[in-house]
């Protein structure tokens, strides 16, 4: 009897689960999901083989064949000095991808450890890093790259730097608020009682513990970016021609709607794709990493 009563104990012992597996359903389960993740692999190839899958020159210009409409030579048209419109648009990928990431990564390095470090160690210098930040955040992160655009310039390297600067306090404020949780948890004090050095702490357990909500924001933060860097060349203070970027392109194309729409709906089209596919991966991510939203199975 009593064996019995052990061994149906163990029948009832849930199976393993394999986490690998749980994140591919839970992450899959929405099929918008994997529609973004599929326009964002097209976007990055384009991004990466531009050279091979450009027809032509995107900055060479012929005067001759300016504001021509769509053929066999110009799947999309050339704009108004003859510049290949297809081309524009996918050296145009590469151009937002290298603002996207570059941004998002140099501004989540620098708020990830000024929230660590406030979090973590509190006091005075809690204080000083997030009222700074409170202060930058006064700014709608568009008005602040604004700002600092017109003060630098335009140019790729300048925008990078304005919306990265603008960028910081959305990272600073989330990893802060992950930290003041997370250093109350058991582990946390059994590894101070140990004499474990800050360091250790905060890069061997605080940090890890924060990965997920981490990997979320920088998704969701890429769309963002992209859209106001097209904003940012939208209005002339970004990335200008001749080099190729999906704003600037709007911006130049909006005068011939009516004759040449391509020139604006096509990277206009490409701005909303984009971003609409972070924004859906991002999602896609929140729910396979929260352990409230995917489950037990």
């Amino acid at each position: 009897m009593v064996n019995k009563a052990v061994a149906g104990d163990f029948s009832e012992v849930p199976p393993p689960i394999n986490e690998w597996r749980r994140f591919l359903r839970v992450f899959f389960a929405r099929g918008m999901v994997a529609f973004g993740l599929v326009v964002l692999v097209l976007m990055i190839i384009a991004a990466v083989f531009a050279n091979w899958l450009a027809p032509y020159d995107p900055i060479r210009t012929d005067f001759g064949s300016s504001l021509s409409q769509p053929s066999s030579a110009h799947l999309l048209g050339t704009d108004n000095v003859g510049r290949d419109t297809l081309s524009r648009l996918l050296y145009g990928a590469r151009t937002a991808m290298i603002v996207g990431f570059v941004t998002v990564f140099s501004a989540a390095i620098i708020g990830i450890t000024l929230g660590l470090l406030a979090g973590h160690f509190g006091g005075i210098i809690s204080m000083f890093i997030m009222r700074a930040m409170d202060t930058l955040m006064c700014f709608p992160m568009i008005m602040l790259a604004l700002l600092i655009s017109v003060v630098l310039g335009g140019g790729m390297k300048n925008v990078i730097i304005a919306l990265s600067f603008a960028s910081i306090p959305v990272y600073a404020r989330v990893v802060n608020g992950l930290t003041l949780s997370i250093r109350e948890n058991d582990y946390i004090l059994a590894e101070r009682a140990m004499g474990s050095s800050n360091i250790r702490v905060i890069f061997g357990h605080i940090l890890p513990n924060s990965f997920a909500p981490i990997i979320v924001l920088l998704t969701l933060g890429l769309g963002n970016i992209i859209l106001s860097e097209a904003g940012l060349s939208f209005l002339g203070i970004g990335i200008s021609a001749p080099q190729a970027a999906w704003g600037s392109m709007v911006s130049n194309g909006y005068k011939y709607l009516l004759t040449n729409p391509l020139l604006s709906f096509a990277p206009g089209l490409a701005i909303m794709l984009l971003v609409f596919a972070f924004n859906l991966v991002g999602d896609g991510l929140r729910d396979a990493l929260d352990p409230r939203l995917r489950g037990f199975i």
